[in-house]
């Protein structure tokens, strides 16, 4: 629950329609690429580009008969229920074996997402440069290693809070470069019209990882404690063979124009251009803050969470997983409400009505405590993956229509950073004032809750308070 994206157990806002809520990643989302499909935010997740490649022939109709989109949706399938179970495995691994503090939890949580503050943008740059399948082989078999290293010092008794910051930080860091390059590699691998099928499925299937990884991973680590992340260790093994086996190559990108200004300007004239849009468009600058805000709470949220399960409420590690597992099923019914919503409601007023009504059901979360209020915390994570979907969505349309094409990629760049930067701070904030003797977790705990919620203003008080609906005109000149 927590963020609205992100390793472990907090839901970052992000752009998928059916958001995966457990795998870190922050609250935003990417402008529509040229195919016209919505991109998704969730490391992990695939996401159109401005220009797509189109390699296959116009005869091949279902991607059921695409051997190499096959491959990849089923590695990256098994991959998503691995990294879900390890969401669950890795703070429980600290709280249960390590007796970690309150501080130490939030300082993992900050580990692992300080990638998305620090490599984010230069990322991008990478991706650009190199060969993307190659570069995700890579991620994929630095983080078979990684992770699987905690299973092995764990075996052999050795296992130490140092090593889990570590494995957070260095897994954090290649799933961002992974992401990236999944994000320009799906449109590489099926044709134009294929694209909005293909991110469908591989959507699909990662909203059940969501689903089912979370309960999967608090049982398996009942039984194999530290033990259970071998399981996502073998499945980026996994994926890393199904990328192995793909026959299909990316052509080679062409060389920068001589004399091109813009290309030779390099990764600060892109992000700073970004960066002047974002800040100048008077709509977009609050859903940026919005979004960002909600971000830092629920990270907050998301830091102390498992700890506020096992210490305050008293509850084993499978039942903190099970709990995990019926709240990501809010995410399901928001992706499958979302169009309906936005009609009955209005397409620009259900940006800050789903913040602010359907966002305050997770203000319940801390009221959860032994007894039938246990019940109380999977309806406060179904009432978040639920806001979080049908914000995205709705959010993610209106960047749609007002993104010029030509400033889509830094666009997507600068509005990356705002939004996920905040993660890295709020899952130390939650650690600080969680371990306080002034607060402790179960006040952090509502602060954090309110405070996610309280985010919606920002777009409250913005022109789309006064919108029920985003006028078709409206274009990238509501600056001000």
């Amino acid at each position: 629950m927590g963020a609205m994206t992100d390793p472990g157990p907090t839901l970052p806002i992000s752009d998928n329609p059916i958001s995966d809520y457990r795998k870190s990643e922050g609250l935003d989302g990417e402008c529509e690429g040229a195919a016209g499909s919505v991109a998704p935010e969730v490391p992990g997740a695939p996401v159109v580009p401005e220009a797509p490649v189109v390699l296959e022939a116009p005869g091949s109709l279902s991607l059921w008969r695409h051997r190499d989109f096959m491959l990849l949706w089923g590695g990256q399938s098994i991959s998503e229920i691995g990294s879900a179970v390890t969401t669950v495995a890795l703070p429980l691994a600290a709280v249960v074996l390590l007796h970690a503090s309150t501080f130490q939890v939030g300082l993992l949580t900050a580990a692992g997402t300080a990638s998305f503050l620090l490599v984010a943008l230069p990322a991008g740059l990478v991706v650009d440069r190199v060969a993307k399948r190659r570069l995700m082989l890579g991620c994929d078999m630095a983080r078979t290693l990684i992770i699987g290293s905690v299973a092995l010092a764990a075996a052999f008794g050795v296992l130490t809070m140092a090593q889990l910051f570590v494995v957070a930080l260095l897994s954090g860091l290649a799933t961002v470069f992974f992401d990236v390059a999944y994000q320009s590699y799906v449109p590489a691998l099926v044709r134009r019209d294929q694209l909005h099928d293909g991110n469908g499925k591989l959507g699909a299937t990662q909203s059940f990882a969501q689903v089912v990884g979370p309960g999967l991973g608090g049982g398996l680590f009942g039984v194999l404690k530290a033990g259970a992340m071998s399981i996502d260790a073998v499945s980026f093994a996994v994926s890393a063979a199904s990328l192995w086996l793909i026959k299909t190559r990316e052509p080679a990108r062409p060389a920068p124009a001589a004399g091109d200004g813009q290309q030779r300007s390099g990764l600060f004239g892109e992000i700073f251009a970004g960066l002047r849009f974002v800040a100048g468009h008077r709509v977009l600058r609050k859903i940026a803050a919005c979004t960002a805000t909600a971000n830092l709470f629920g990270s907050m949220s998301g830091a102390i969470e498992i700890l506020f399960l096992v210490r305050i409420v008293h509850i084993s590690p499978a039942e903190v997983g099970l709990l995990f597992s019926i709240g990501s099923v809010g995410g399901i019914l928001g992706g499958v409400l979302s169009g309906r919503l936005a009609r009955w409601i209005g397409t620009a007023r259900i940006i800050w009505f789903s913040m602010l009504i359907f966002g305050a059901i997770p203000i319940v979360m801390p009221l959860t405590a032994p007894g039938w209020r246990l019940a109380l915390f999977p309806i406060a994570g179904a009432g978040l993956t639920f806001t979080s979907v049908v914000y995205n969505i709705a959010q993610v349309s209106y960047r749609q229509i007002i993104c010029p094409p030509e400033l889509l990629g830094r666009m997507n760049a600068a509005m990356r950073w705002i939004v996920w930067g905040t993660l890295p701070l709020g899952g130390l904030l939650g650690g600080v004032l969680g371990s306080t003797t002034a607060l402790g977790i179960r006040p952090t705990l509502w602060l954090s809750v309110i405070g996610a919620w309280a985010a919606g203003f920002w777009v409250l008080f913005s022109p789309l308070g006064r919108m029920r609906d985003i006028p078709k005109g409206q274009s990238a000149e509501a600056g001000g």
